[in-house]
This record gives C-alpha cells, structure tokens and sequence, in this order.
C-alpha cells in the first residue's frame, strides 16, 4: 500500500502550496467575472439619451417612430432613452445622404436610418453608424420601424391596426421537461443549459490543473532526480498510482470546495443552474474521464524533460476538452443528433459529450451504460499503457524518447 503514502504526500504537499490556494480562490473569481460580467454588461440600461438620425424617404415614418420610441424606451430616471432627429430636407437624395454623413462623423448623431421610398413594399431599411456593433440600438429601433410600416400597411387594408396590436399582444410561455418515467419538472433554459455547460467546464478545469501539476511534478522530480529516491524505496506502479490519486484528490477537493460556493450563491439567490438529479450521474462520467485523461498525462509527460515540453503536452491534449464545448449550443437544440451520439463514443470525447447530453434529453439507459463500459475499458488500458511506459521513461534523462522506442517499451514484459 505503499501508494497511498505517495498519494497522501503529493496531496498534502500541493494543497499547502501558495498557487494552490490563489487558484482556490481567484478561479471561482474569474470564472464568475467572465461568466457574469459581459451579460450584466449588456443587460445595463443606457445612463443617457442617444440620438439617431432619421432619413425618411418616405415622408410618413418619423413621427410615429418617434412616439412609438417614447411610449416604449425610458431611462431610469424617466427621460427619453432615443431622441429621433430628422434629417429629411427638400434636397436631391445625394446631398441628403451626404449631409446625414457628415452629421455621424461629427458626432451630431450615433447613426442614421436610411428608410427608402419603397420602404412599405419592399421592407427594407438601412443603419448606418461609426458603430454599428451596438446592437441595442439597432435592434430596437429595426423592430419599432417595422412595426409603424406593419400597421401602415394594415391601415391602406381597411384594418384596424390598433386592435391588431392587442390581438398580437406577446404571452409568456414556461418550459415543462417531461422525463422518461412522465414526470414533469419546471425547466427554463438557463437552468437546462448551465447543467450541461458547467460540468463540462468542471472537467476541463479539473483536468487542465490537475493534469499541469501531475506532468510538472514528474519533470520536476525527473530534472532534481527525486524520483530516484522515491523508486529506491517503492515500485515505479506505486509511484504512478499514488501521484494520480494524489491529485485527482486535489482536483476533487477543489471542485467540492467549488461546488459548495456555487451552492451556497444559488441557495442565496434562489437561482437554479443546475439539476441536481443529473449529478450523480455527471459525477461518474466526471470521475472516468479524469482518469482516462490522467493516464494520459501520465504516458506522454512520464519521456518530457523541460517545463516547455509538458506544457506542449497539456495544450494538445486540452484540444480534446475545448472541442465539446464549441459544439454546446448544437447539442442543446438536438441532443440525439446522429454526429453527437457517434462522438460520445470516442473515448476521449466521452465523458463530456454524455455530461453535456444527460440534463437536455437523457440517452436511452443501453446507451449509458455501453458509454460507461467503454470509458472503464479504455481507462483499464491507458493505466497499463502508461504504466509501461512510466515505469522505464522515469529513469531516462536527455533525449526524449521515439514512437518506436515507446512502442517496445509496451511490448516489453
């Protein structure tokens, strides 16, 4: 049992360590930071009136824009949040357009709406500004020209536009997810995404770190030819097992210290991101994977001999984790997609594209539990294979190793 001290040595030596307890706390700091910070941003009403210019063609649009504009957006302190500004003058449309130009570089306006004298027919209208990124502004000017165009062309119709308006008036629809047993549970999409994206998030953190400190910590033992002390006194397998269970108890201590600060800000707050009947589930997938990619970091970084080879490594095999997460949203729309489901076989892919699909539509249990099977299977020989490879590479100072050399290492008896 002679991993277990080298387990609980690497444990106690890295949770006492300055950077491990800055990352404690800066991490659920920046994650929160980057997380929440743009959307409180965005969300964060304009402190003044902007002014837009209106170069209406058509003669008839300004002034029930401009109402319809007053009646809808405010400040918070009660003043108008867009004043239209018309720019419509008895001139030839060239000197117009110029003029209206001239007026957006000097800063007289944010931007101008061009809307054309076949603006009712045709639909379309054009925004022109220095920033055209700010799509506030964009948006909801677009949509209330739209609407005065709309109600003009109900108006030439004999129909009431008014009365319309009441008719369309917007209702509020609550998602209800039905499970495969017909329960039904309340279920919005906020609370349904951040389930599949967190834990997704959780193992990439959880492996990135975790994954850092286990390469670096045999590139530093190799470089202060400590590993030779420690084989003096255990087996190369002991050595293996007890630096990898060391730090996957690092890593899941940080993420239940983690997870507990995200409980107790939701308990607070009474928001709710996470369903809490998938985490058992998620937690066995989170386990597996971190162990298939431990054992990865422990075959490809056990050759390495410098700092910059082992971040070489992590940044290669941390490709792997990035990619589930660029594929989140097509996952949310259609988790049974045919290309998703041949992923979560790829045992590299696995673990986060079954914990990312579990809270949007739970897999068919066949599925769960051949996915399970397969991470064991493929976690069972990558310790073999990173124990042959970790047992003879440890020792060997210098040149890094070829694939042929690795490969009669893994025949080796």
């Amino acid at each position: 049992m002679k991993y277990l001290v080298v387990a609980k040595w690497e444990f106690l030596e890295k949770v006492k360590s300055k950077a491990f307890i800055i990352s404690l706390i800066l991490m659920p700091v920046i994650m929160v930071v980057f997380g929440l910070l743009p959307g409180l941003l965005a969300s964060k009403p304009d402190d003044k009136t902007i002014t837009i210019g209106v170069l209406d063609e058509t003669g008839k649009i300004v002034t029930p824009l401009s109402k319809r504009l007053d009646e809808k957006y405010r400040l918070p302190d009660g003043r108008p949040n867009y004043l239209i500004r018309d720019l419509t003058e008895p001139l030839p449309a060239d000197e117009q357009r110029a003029r209206a130009l001239k007026m957006v570089v000097e800063k007289k306006v944010e931007g101008y709406f061009l809307i054309p004298a076949t603006a009712y027919d045709s639909g379309k209208v054009e925004y022109r500004a220095e920033n055209v990124g700010n799509f506030r502004v964009s948006e909801r000017l677009a949509r209330t020209i739209e609407e005065v165009i709309v109600e003009h062309r109900l108006q030439t119709q004999g129909i009431n536009a008014e009365q319309v308006r009441k008719l369309m008036k917007g209702i509020d629809v609550r998602s209800i997810k039905i499970s495969e047993k017909g329960e039904e549970k309340e279920s919005g999409f906020l609370e349904t995404f951040f389930s599949a994206y967190i834990a997704v998030m959780m193992l990439m953190f959880l492996v990135l770190t975790s994954g850092q400190l286990l390469i670096r910590s045999v590139v530093e033992e190799k470089s202060n030819r400590v590993i030779e002390v420690l084989l003096s006194s255990c087996s190369a397998r002991d050595v293996m097992i007890g630096k990898i269970l060391g730090l996957s108890g690092l890593g899941l201590f940080q993420m239940f210290i983690w997870g507990m600060i995200g409980l107790g800000i939701g308990l607070q707050t009474g928001a709710s991101l996470f369903a809490i009947e998938n985490l058992a589930l998620s937690f066995v997938y989170l386990i597996l994977g971190y162990l298939l990619y431990s054992a990865i970091f422990v075959a490809a970084g056990s050759p390495v001999t410098t700092e910059q080879e082992a971040q070489q490594i992590t940044s290669y095999v941390s490709l792997f984790l990035v990619f589930p997460i660029v594929l989140a949203m097509p996952a949310m729309q259609n988790p049974d997609a045919l290309f998703l489901r041949i992923l979560s076989y790829v045992p590299l892919l696995t673990p986060a594209f079954m914990i990312m699909r579990i809270p949007i539509q739970m897999p068919p249990l066949w599925e769960i539990l051949a996915t399970i099977a397969l991470l064991v299977v493929s976690c069972v020989f990558m310790m073999w294979v990173a124990g042959k490879i970790f047992r003879t590479a440890i020792l060997i100072y210098g040149k890094r190793p070829s694939l042929g050399e690795l490969v009669r290492w893994l025949r080796a008896a």
